[in-house]
């Protein structure tokens, strides 16, 4: 893309994912950043120790009783990623958990993805 350099570009590069059960235990074991009426943003307590990365890094639960259809869990991650995925250049550097926490209502599926971008842009905001 023209005039646009490759730290600045909105990318979602395996390095900005947790992958490891003991990153995702650290992080759910920290401070919570924020909570809305579907998710929990949790980060490990020292940011040093938690954070390998020079970047933020994301890491996603969306259990199934909480979201029985596959459809829906697939969806809510995709508009997670998507969120994450722009404003990434602008956050700490730290791991963020997105937990859902409560069951998500029989909605359509546009509708749910208004609501899951709305909530998630919030709470990024808040973890700034």
């Amino acid at each position: 893309m023209v005039g646009e350099t490759a730290s600045t570009r909105a990318t979602f590069p395996a390095a900005a994912r947790l992958h490891r059960p003991s990153e995702y235990a650290l992080a759910l074991k920290g401070r919570r950043l924020a909570r809305g009426a579907l998710f929990v943003v949790t980060t490990p307590r020292d940011v040093a120790a938690g954070s390998v990365a020079p970047d933020a890094r994301l890491g996603l639960i969306i259990a199934k009783r909480f979201a029985p259809q596959s459809v829906t869990r697939n969806a809510i991650k995709r508009v997670i990623r998507e969120a994450f995925r722009n404003k990434r250049h602008a956050l700490p550097p730290r791991d963020l958990v997105f937990r859902l926490h409560s069951r998500v209502a029989p909605v359509s599926l546009s509708l749910l993805k208004k609501q899951v971008r709305d909530e998630v842009d919030q709470l990024l905001a808040r973890a700034l």
